[in-house]
């Protein structure tokens, strides 16, 4: 009986450096794609973008005639954060950047790359600040992403008066507020608080912001309706928001 041959590998590093040749190289390429707002033409190898992700495997399809098909548009995702994705596809590598990362993170979870995605989580952990906390939490909660939901609000807790004064504060969702408000272990001020919600609801002119403060001055979003109101930590008894306990809709 035959053995098996032995499996041997040869240096990685000069590999990878030849795939990445390859990136964004019109030489060879046989699918182009028009990316983001500024219609960036990037072009690519389907065959190793249809080997290496079920979404592009799925997108492109069976090529056929000869020659370059038209241009594949992908109006949502950032040329930048287009060129990370292609570049891990390409090197199973990716050099990231505090301010693309979340736009890479949203691609890699849209098109179902879970090692990019679990390497970008890393490196969101690893650059969160005031800046970038707030955008950070609204990909959280937009995609489910449970440990960095939690990862955001401590650090808002522990940052809570800088985070609220920041854009992103201001660019959340109703969802993404109502989780922030639910925390007792804000520190800022009860009155500060109210500004900023003021703030958010000028800016977003979302209709839940009365549901969502509700939650947070009687904390009534994760309890028990009728179970004893608690006060947070540094602000005025709860008495002055009674005013608010309206029925639930």
């Amino acid at each position: 009986m035959e053995t098996p041959g032995l499996l041997v590998h040869g240096e990685a590093a000069p590999f990878s450096t030849a795939l990445r040749s390859l990136l964004n190289n019109p030489q060879y390429s046989d699918v182009c794609f028009v990316v983001g707002q500024e219609r960036q033409e990037v072009f690519a190898h389907r065959c190793l973008l249809a080997c290496r992700c079920n979404f592009f495997q799925r997108l492109l399809g069976p090529k056929l005639g000869s020659g370059m098909p038209s241009p594949v548009v992908l109006s949502t995702v950032p040329a930048e954060a287009f060129l990370a994705v292609l570049e891990f596809l390409y090197t199973n590598s990716v050099r990231l950047h505090r301010h693309s990362v979340l736009e890479v993170l949203t691609a890699a979870i849209e098109y179902g790359l879970e090692e990019l995605r679990e390497l970008c989580l890393e490196f969101v952990v690893k650059v969160l600040d005031v800046e970038l906390v707030c955008e950070a939490l609204q990909v959280a909660v937009t995609f489910g992403l449970g440990q960095l939901q939690e990862r955001c609000l401590a650090f808002i807790e522990a940052h809570s008066q800088e985070a609220l004064r920041t854009r992103g504060f201001l660019e959340l969702s109703a969802p993404a507020l109502l989780s922030l408000l639910r925390s007792d272990k804000l520190r800022v001020d009860e009155a500060e608080l109210v500004l900023a919600a003021r703030s958010w609801a000028r800016v977003g002119a979302v209709e839940q912001i009365v549901e969502a403060w509700k939650c947070h001055a009687l904390r009534r979003g994760d309890v028990a309706r009728g179970a004893p109101c608690r006060r947070r930590r540094g602000t005025l008894p709860r008495e002055h928001h009674c005013f608010l306990d309206l029925p639930f809709k």
